[in-house]
């Protein structure tokens, strides 16, 4: 008996797989879309608890780049790309609520992880695979990127960013995401849900990129 509840309380404890992951987000995701009056906002809330935006932007910017900011420009950039992405993976997040969503493997190397989908949208079908990545054996699973039809979201960003860094720096790159930052948080502000109909080439719930 002793034994039995001592299994039972591992087990509980123990942090969900990286494929439970992704299929409780997108749940959370549709629910959050077809609530009545739901918004950008609300949903982003939502996307922010199994999605590491922190991760995703560092990774982005690039080892080297990060290891060369100081600590007041990491936080500047963290929190400036952070709310891009929250504003903008919502907002495309929104498509793949509408999606019929087929789960495949998952793959799991040390601390790193990979769960392929397939999305349906209408009669498109586009491959996505989540990364995701936990900083101990123990911790959570979280998503850090996704990769659509081979496209991966941080190497897209990483590409974009290192052209902005060799032309204009840190500051110029960190003055491009803050004005679109800004801009999409403007277009959100009074959006919901319901009104947004991304095509089927943006309903992979990837956030948009800079310009």
């Amino acid at each position: 008996m002793i034994a039995s509840l001592l299994a039972a309380t591992l087990l509980a404890a123990a942090p969900a797989a990286p494929l439970t992951v992704v299929k409780s987000g997108n749940a959370d995701v549709q629910k959050a879309a077809n609530a009545p009056g739901a918004t950008v906002q609300s949903l982003a809330s939502v996307v922010e608890k199994f999605v590491d935006f922190s991760e995703l932007a560092k990774r982005a910017l690039g080892e080297k780049a990060w290891e060369g900011l100081t600590p007041a420009q990491r936080k500047d950039f963290t929190e400036t790309m952070t709310g891009l992405l929250r504003a903008s993976y919502a907002q495309k997040a929104i498509g793949q609520a509408k999606a019929d969503v087929k789960y495949g493997k998952e793959t799991i190397q040390g601390n790193e992880a990979t769960v392929v989908t397939t999305l349906t949208v209408k009669k498109d079908e586009i491959p996505v695979d989540y990364k995701l990545f936990r900083t101990t054996p123990k911790a959570e699973w979280r998503i850090f990127d996704v990769v659509t039809d081979e496209v991966s979201l941080v190497e897209t960003y990483k590409g974009q960013f290192r052209k902005i860094l060799n032309d204009k720096g840190f500051e110029g790159l960190l003055s491009t995401l803050k004005a679109k930052r800004a801009q999409l948080e403007k277009e959100n502000a009074n959006t919901s849900a319901a009104s947004v109909k991304p095509s089927a080439a943006e309903s992979t719930g990837a956030p948009g990129q800079p310009k």
